[in-house]
């Protein structure tokens, strides 16, 4: 498997590991973390999830990346650039970048820290023009990073996901926001 390899200040950004199961499964079974999606997920819906996102970083070249701290190598989540995932035909041949970090280790600027250099990497590296992110549109954690790392928004983009079922309307509604290479 290829070792997908950034760093920043106090953070590597790689590829995920065998080890980092673990940690990948409380992160999407959490209830903080997945306050804003449909559902959690199961041991084996994580580890599916996982071999599909190593997949991804080995062929592309990046994914949703593992986030690990510099000073203990300790994994605290992900970050990452990775085709979109919205299903909604505005975002189709678009890259996102998106995020999740478990919770101990939110309030201390990881993901603004990982997002900005993927950012770079997105635009110089692998010359993209334009990266979007969407959330739900009261999830103002995420929200917040977007406009820490620049992005804008674009309230014309806001869309209803359609992969989130009649069942959870409060989840629905997405906000949009954009980073261009040019701006």
């Amino acid at each position: 498997m290829a070792e997908f390899l950034l760093e920043t200040e106090r953070l590597i950004i790689r590829n995920w590991r065998e080890q980092d199961r673990n940690l990948f499964h409380i992160i999407n079974s959490d209830e903080q973390v997945m306050a804003f999606f449909p559902f959690k997920r199961s041991r084996q819906q994580s580890d599916e999830m996982m071999n599909r996102i190593q997949s991804s970083i080995s062929s592309n070249g990046y994914g949703f990346t593992a986030l690990e701290l510099k000073a203990t190598n300790e994994p605290i989540g992900f970050c990452g650039l990775a085709d979109a995932t919205a299903e909604d035909p505005q975002f189709k041949e678009l890259i996102e970048i998106g995020w999740r970090l478990a919770p101990k280790f939110w309030g201390k600027g990881y993901a603004t820290e990982a997002a900005k250099r993927l950012l770079e990497f997105g635009f110089e590296e692998l010359g993209l023009s334009e990266v979007v992110s969407f959330a739900v549109h009261n999830n103002h954690r995420s929200t917040s990073v977007m406009e820490r790392i620049g992005m804008q928004r674009r309230p014309e983009q806001d869309f209803d996901h359609p992969g989130v079922p009649d069942t959870h309307p409060h989840l629905k509604r997405h906000v949009v926001y954009v980073a261009k290479r040019d701006e």
